[in-house]
């Protein structure tokens, strides 16, 4: 059976509106997915422009490639992380050369939704959650051999939990009886770990934890604040770079970096004088970040959380 990518791109207008499309430009969608904002940018494309897709996720390559390449020539796409987004540009000689770029840090509608990936609480699949298939490493390895330690790390740092002890606790205690090994099993350890009220006000009093482990599996945090700063030292005069956050551990790491970018001096605040000779190359195109209208909440709840940030390269 053929996949499918049923994916509803989140604030396509203000993705579009924000990265200001020029017709002959060079554009990276670096977390390509279904291919939905990447589509509508490539309909702004004339011949001369160009987009490239990057993932690492292989159904998602392997599908959106399809799609897309049948009916748009100047589409080229890559399966990678797009941390790995230098051997791109290198590969492309494009130092310096691009006029926009795109990352949306979400879970695709696919992921979720398809039980064998195993990255949703609400079907029965194996624990799984990797985005690059290829990768050995996966949820199973996270929730049966991480220690009691390492399990309330990631839960409180990755996933914000206040109750990551005794989740952890309940989750060791399991183990010890028999291997955990699908995402219903350890959904119920979760809700068995919280008191009733948090169950029910929650709704999904899951998420917090699957995010974690998520994270975890796919190293979603690391080395982001690096490739920010090289995507922004990347861009040419007048290019924008926009990204998009679910949550407050990687919106505060998009905040911080662009803050890298956008500011002059950044030495520490008690230095009589600068003494890091560090000038701003970018500029916040919104200063604060822009969030889905009602509408698009209503009709795509992934879209409540989400936050929007965009820059601006300037040239000095």
């Amino acid at each position: 059976m053929e996949i499918k990518f049923e994916h509803k791109p989140v604030m396509l207008n203000e993705v579009l509106s924000g990265l200001n499309i020029n017709p002959d430009g060079i554009y990276i969608d670096c977390t390509l997915g279904g291919g939905g904002h990447s589509e509508k940018i490539l309909e702004k494309l004339s011949s001369n422009g160009m987009l490239i897709g990057l993932d690492k996720d292989t159904d998602a390559i392997e599908y959106t490639t399809r799609r897309l390449q049948s009916k748009y020539p100047n589409f080229k796409s890559f399966h990678t992380d797009f941390k790995q987004v230098l051997d791109v540009i290198d590969y492309l000689d494009l130092y310096n050369k691009l006029d926009g770029v795109l990352i949306d840090l979400g879970v695709s509608s696919y992921q979720l939704d398809t039980a064998e990936r195993g990255f949703s609480f609400r079907f029965d699949g194996p624990l799984d959650m990797r985005m690059d298939k290829s990768q050995s490493f996966k949820a199973y390895n996270v929730v049966n051999e991480y220690s009691f330690e390492q399990l309330c790390k990631i839960f409180f740092e990755y996933g914000e939990e206040e109750f990551a002890k005794q989740i952890a606790k309940n989750i060791i205690k399991a183990r010890e009886i028999s291997p955990i090994k699908t995402t219903l099993e350890l959904s119920k350890i979760i809700e068995n770990s919280l008191p009733a009220k948090i169950v029910f006000k929650r709704g999904g009093a899951d998420k917090k934890v699957f995010q974690a482990i998520r994270i975890e599996v796919n190293g979603e945090l690391n080395n982001l604040y690096e490739t920010i700063l090289l995507l922004g030292k990347n861009l040419k005069k007048s290019g924008r770079m926009a990204i998009l956050t679910f949550h407050s551990l990687e919106d505060r790491i998009v905040k911080y970096a662009f803050r890298e970018l956008c500011t002059d001096c950044i030495c520490p605040p008690k230095t009589p004088i600068c003494i890091c000779g560090h000038k701003a190359i970018c500029k916040l195109v919104n200063k604060k970040p822009i969030v889905a209208s009602i509408e698009e909440q209503k009709e795509n709840s992934r879209s409540t959380c989400a936050k929007l940030r965009i820059i601006e390269r300037i040239w000095r």
